[in-house]
């Protein structure tokens, strides 16, 4: 260790302690006067921001004292000249080493007290972060996905931000229709709009490619509805489209009855009552006996055993001419349920609203 400086820095990171400066006999012979004066005054220098000012104050290139003192030459005598630039010289170089030994230490210092305030107990138990859930909504989704996958169906996504021809001209629905204004539309412009179905997925895939068609489409939906249980302005719909030759209402029929015993029960009873939806012909309602009840009667059901849980029907011929489709060469079926209702039945909850809270208690179950 040199002399210049006496500190000792343990395994534990002790602070660090400063000595004052010290010259050798040839040194102190050949100072300059201001080197006296600069050691006293870097012994009072405690932090980064007061050795900055101190070494402006000596080697600033516009008013630093050393600087002033070298401007001073040219008023000696030639004979004096040489002596007293080779001083200031010494005088210079000495400030600028004592400047970057004192730099370090109190660079050493500023990393011990960084230490020491950053320092973490060991001892204490460690932080269990919360296991991160599916959320019940998309969890029952991908449940409805993989039913459908495994029957061949492939899934469709589409815009939410809709053009007014594919979310009800196309779908037998044109100005002027009544079934739009059941809709309650979000509307854009006049021709844009927030879709209120995922059915404008379906003219999409179909202008895009020729029969057969096989699709589920699961999205968010949008319409101007009130807050409360059972409704909410943006909610989940999934649709679903079966185009070829020879479908029937059989194969529909067929189809949502196996989803249904798949997603709830084996013991699931399904039935299908006459409906009307303007892009389908014929339609129905597709109702299912009462989970909570079995089909006895109870309040979820209004004491009638069933449950009304989808629109369905067989795809109605102007929508096939519309995609470009020979109605009588082509036949399909479609229908659409809404996602939140299903995992409301699935999961026993009667209030919509708590899907959308982020109530950690709540999410936490599933």
């Amino acid at each position: 260790m040199k002399k210049g400086r006496a500190f000792f820095i343990s395994s534990l990171f002790l602070p660090v302690r400063l000595s004052p400066l010290k010259m050798t006999t040839a040194m102190l012979e050949n100072a300059h006067p201001l080197w006296e004066q600069f050691r006293q005054e870097l012994q009072s220098v405690s932090s980064l921001g007061q050795w900055t000012q101190l070494r402006d104050r000596y080697l600033s290139r516009q008013r630093g004292l050393i600087t002033l003192e070298v401007k001073k030459l040219g008023r000696l005598s030639a004979e004096e000249r040489p002596s007293a630039g080779q001083r200031l010289n010494v005088l210079k170089v000495q400030v600028e080493k004592a400047l970057e030994n004192h730099y370090q230490l109190l660079k050493e210092q500023e990393r011990f007290r960084q230490l020491q305030s950053e320092r973490i107990d060991v001892t204490l138990p460690g932080y269990y972060p919360r296991r991160g859930r599916i959320h019940p909504l998309r969890r029952i989704q991908r449940e409805m996905e993989e039913i459908f996958m495994r029957m061949g169906f492939q899934v469709a996504l589409g815009p939410e931000l809709e053009w007014d021809y594919y979310n009800f001209e196309a779908l037998n629905m044109p100005p002027g229709h009544p079934a739009r204004d059941t809709q309650d539309t979000l509307y854009i412009t006049e021709n844009l709009l927030l879709r209120t179905h995922t059915s404008p997925v379906q003219i999409r895939t179909m202008q895009q490619q020729p029969p057969p068609v096989r699709i589920v489409v699961p999205g968010k939906v949008f319409r101007r509805d009130a807050v409360d249980a059972t409704h909410s302005p943006m909610f989940h719909q999934m649709e679903g489209l079966v185009v070829d030759a020879g479908i029937t209402f059989a194969d529909l029929k067929g189809t949502l009855e196996a989803f249904l015993k798949e997603l709830f029960s084996p013991q699931t009873r399904v039935r299908f009552q006459p409906s009307y939806f303007p892009f389908v012909e014929p339609g129905a309602e597709v109702v299912i006996s009462c989970i909570f009840c079995s089909g006895t009667g109870c309040r979820v059901c209004k004491q009638n055993g069933w449950i009304e849980v989808m629109g369905a029907g067989m795809v109605h011929p102007k929508v096939l001419q519309k995609v470009g489709y020979d109605p009588e060469t082509y036949t399909g079926f479609a229908w659409g349920m809404g996602i939140d209702r299903i995992a409301m039945l699935k999961y026993q909850i009667d209030d919509l609203r708590i899907f959308f809270e982020n109530d950690v208690r709540f999410l936490s179950q599933f």
